[in-house]
């Protein structure tokens, strides 16, 4: 199951778990779209791999399975 971090690692940008702004690697590096498109060219600043869009999470599964309350934030050139 994913972890559906709340917010972009590159600039803290809150990314609720159904927002179609949200991308992800095969790591669960989470970025929001303008850091996945002007920074990084859709590729993993920590990997090297893919972003691809996170998928959503059907709302009525949140409550029994929540999005992860951490934040992560990385210093990304």
């Amino acid at each position: 199951m994913l972890q559906m971090r709340q917010n972009c690692e590159a600039c803290d940008k809150d990314l609720a778990p159904g927002t179609s702004e949200a991308f992800i690697c095969s790591f669960e590096c989470t970025f929001c779209r303008d850091c996945t498109d002007a920074r990084f060219n859709s590729v993993c600043p920590n990997c090297g791999g893919d972003l691809v869009r996170r998928p959503a999470r059907a709302a009525e599964l949140l409550d029994q399975h929540p999005a992860s309350s951490a934040r992560v934030v990385k210093t990304h050139a």
